[in-house]
């Protein structure tokens, strides 16, 4: 299985998005600002919860809790610590 490491915010680069497009399954990691992707009602919200039936994704805590979205994670979304 792969995993793939997205750094990136949604709002600024099609990072994810191209993550998402060519990932095999395995597992997505985001990190920093991609996390913002993971928030619920954000812009990628949706694209996201359906790459969690394709993928297990993961968001690096520290970096949520830093961004003040730690508390409103997508269902699905699972949290890892360095």
């Amino acid at each position: 299985a792969m995993l793939h490491i997205v750094n990136k915010s949604p709002l600024e680069r099609p990072s994810l998005d191209a993550c998402l497009r060519i990932a095999e399954p395995g597992a997505i990691l985001l990190i920093e600002d991609a996390v913002y992707a993971a928030a619920r009602g954000g812009r990628s919200a949706a694209r996201l919860a359906e790459a969690t039936q394709r993928h297990k994704v993961y968001v690096l805590l520290p970096d949520a809790a830093a961004r003040a979205i730690a508390d409103r994670l997508l269902d699905g979304v699972a949290t890892g610590d360095y």
